[in-house]
């Protein structure tokens, strides 16, 4: 890798409200162009999705349901971190070929495992293949299929697991998420139309070729890194090396490859480290002038880079759990000041762990007020709230 210039935070906060389609003047004309411009959207709270792609290009339901559901150009995997994202379709044999490679094989072998250990199987890699196998069949038999619908058809399905006995937090579960979380990684399945609202994930697995028209075609893995990195950088860059490694779920190893592949260059940042962009990434870029955006828990701008002082600041404690896990942030000119919630009518409601200037507490007014609009009474409650939103405090000079 060769060595480039110096890019401030400024630059890289600048860099953020453009690429990532949050300032005003920049938000994309489509979801799927919402989903590629920060690489894929946390869909782990399938609300999330909804209210990502609006914060980036005032995408209504309809839309999102439409992209996700009819044109399918915006497609839910299970990849990095055993995390379900929704990705831009043309991505997937990218994904399907690293990262959900790895955590396929990371989840079948820990299956594997637990039954034997657990008494139903004495060979646990037999057991998984023959419940996978029959998850399939039975897919490509009778069509798309619920959860409790596969675990009526199927015997093997309606085992449970049983973890962490006698202790608090001990607990008796079903096996068949197990499972079809093992074929969702694979890129066997995908999760097809939902049979629920749009707070609310209950999808009908579908095989993955019936869903997409085409048999899946997965990368080799190095190819799958190269890409994925190639899109991160372009989309986050600069990054480190660290927060590579911690977004893909990766190893060291397969990152340093992946970014030798793209022929990085180093550039130096604010804080003393080195960073990472692509070779024909090293212009300012345009100024996106004063912006504010409120984006939903576990939001890609508010997790995508390990290493969040140039955004965050001081405010980690305030509005990640202690896994980690960001609630629903608002953002000024590129920075994170503060959380917002719901009141019970539904209006969004600001709490910011900073003062404001008047300017600034305009734009996140307006962000407010556009945001309760678009919601139209419905109110979202997350579980990973923000402790500086549930302590209901705030150091606003409001």
């Amino acid at each position: 890798m060769t060595t480039g210039p110096h890019i401030g935070d400024e630059q890289r906060r600048a860099r953020l409200a453009v690429r990532h389609r949050l300032a005003a003047d920049h938000r994309a004309d489509a979801v799927a162009d919402a989903a590629a411009a920060v690489v894929c959207l946390h869909a782990t709270e399938p609300a999330n999705v909804y209210l990502a792609a609006f914060a980036r290009g005032d995408a209504s339901r309809d839309d999102v349901d439409r992209a996700l559901y009819l044109d399918r150009g915006v497609v839910k995997q299970l990849a990095m971190r055993r995390t379900v994202f929704a990705f831009p379709r043309e991505l997937l044999p990218a994904v399907w070929g690293s990262a959900s490679a790895r955590v396929a094989a990371q989840q079948r072998d820990r299956l594997a495992r637990d039954v034997v250990k657990q008494g139903i199987a004495s060979d646990g890699p037999a057991w998984v293949a023959e419940a996978t196998g029959a998850v399939l069949a039975l897919l490509h038999e009778r069509g798309p299929a619920t959860t409790a619908e596969l675990r009526s058809g199927l015997s093997a399905l309606q085992s449970r697991l049983t973890y962490a006995e006698g202790r608090a937090y001990a607990g008796n579960f079903p096996i068949a998420p197990r499972v079809l979380t093992t074929l969702a990684a694979s890129g066997a399945v995908v999760r097809g139309q939902n049979a629920a609202g749009w707070k609310v994930s209950r999808p009908r697995w579908t095989v993955t070729r019936d869903w997409l028209g085409e048999e899946p075609a997965p990368t080799d893995e190095r190819e799958g890194y190269r890409r994925l990195v190639e899109a991160w950088l372009r989309a986050f860059g600069p990054g480190t090396e660290a927060d590579l490694v911690w977004w893909l779920g990766a190893t060291k190893a397969a990152v340093r490859r992946a970014l030798a592949d793209v022929e990085a260059v180093t550039v130096g940042l604010d804080d003393g480290s080195v960073g990472l962009v692509l070779p024909d990434d090293l212009g300012a870029g345009p100024a996106p002038g004063r912006w504010a955006a409120l984006l939903p828990s576990l939001d890609p701008s508010t997790m995508g880079w390990k290493q969040r002082g140039f955004y965050l600041g001081p405010h980690a404690g305030l509005l990640f759990d202690r896994n980690g896990n960001a609630g629903p942030t608002a953002w000024l000119d590129g920075r994170v000041v503060g959380g917002w919630t719901q009141a019970d009518d539904g209006r969004v409601v600001v709490v910011a762990c900073e003062p404001i200037d008047a300017e600034g507490q305009r734009l996140l007014d307006a962000e407010a007020a556009r945001l309760t609009t678009w919601l139209a009474g419905d109110v979202v409650r997350t579980i990973y709230q923000s402790p500086l939103v549930r302590s209901g405090t705030s150091s606003s000079s409001r």
